[in-house]
This record gives C-alpha cells, structure tokens and sequence, in this order.
C-alpha cells in the first residue's frame, strides 16, 4: 500500500515543492489535487491564530485518515502537513495532496483527507485579536461534522 507523507511542524511549507516530490518518478499518475488552508484576518480583527496538537497523536489520527483514504480511492500518492504555532493571517495553515491515475479520486481522497482532518485529529485553534486581547478557542462547527458524515 501506499505510504503517506504526513508532517506536523512549525515552519510553512512549500505547496511546488511538495507537488513536485509527489509525482517524482512516478509516469502513473494523471491526477494532482491540492488543498491549501490559510489564515484568515476574521473581519481584520485578528491578529493571529495559534494552533495547539497533540504530538504523536496528531499524527498517528493524520496517518490514519491517509491510510484510509489511499484504500478507498486507489490514491498512488497523500501529503498532508499541518503547522502549529503562532499563524499570521494570510499564512498557511495546512496542506493536503493527493495524486492518482484519475482525477476523481484524487478530489475525493483530498476532500476526505481535509474532512476529517478538521473533524478527527487533535489540534485546537486560538484566536488573538487586533486590540491585544486573546480570543476564544475556536469551537468546532457543525457544518465540518456534515461535510465528515458524507464519507460513511
């Protein structure tokens, strides 16, 4: 089966180099998909967002999401890289790509990947606004829990 590349890490990556390394070598593939989440300024009250995870587990679940999204659609390939730490709006967040012979699958498996990222893996989100106050932990959203049960 294919293995999965899965990061969690405080530096940004880089979307072209991660595209790159995904099809090296690889004549098979006819589908690239990719997802880039970035921070936004919420209104331009905030200043930044600062993500929490909880080491090893965050991605223990990653690697589990990716295994099964792999088995699922047939996918020659998965990266997914989550940052944590202090993200300045318009920074990235998290990246998911998925190649595979058809672009279908490539979409789905990407879309799944970031569906239950958002829901399943352990990473907390702070907000911190403009007027130096700190925000609230961003509460999950029920619309996540949707787009996540679509899947089953």
């Amino acid at each position: 089966m294919t293995q999965p590349t899965i990061r969690v890490q405080r530096e940004d990556f880089d979307l072209a180099f991660e595209n790159r390394k995904i099809v090296a070598g690889r004549a098979d593939i006819g589908a690239v998909v990719s997802f880039v989440g970035l921070c936004r300024d919420d209104g331009g009250t905030l200043s930044a967002l600062e993500l929490e995870h909880y080491p090893g587990m965050a991605e223990a679940e990653m690697t589990r999401i990716a295994d099964a999204a792999i088995q699922r659609f047939g996918l020659a390939g998965l990266t997914a890289i989550h940052r944590f730490g202090k993200i300045l709006p318009g920074e990235n967040i998290v990246l998911v790509i998925a190649s595979s012979s058809h672009r279908q699958a490539a979409f789905d498996g990407a879309s799944l990947m970031m569906d239950f990222l958002k829901t399943s893996a352990p990473f907390w989100k702070k907000e911190h606004r403009l007027d130096g106050t700190a925000g609230a932990w961003v509460a999950a959203r029920d619309a996540d829990d949707r787009a996540r049960e679509k899947w089953r």
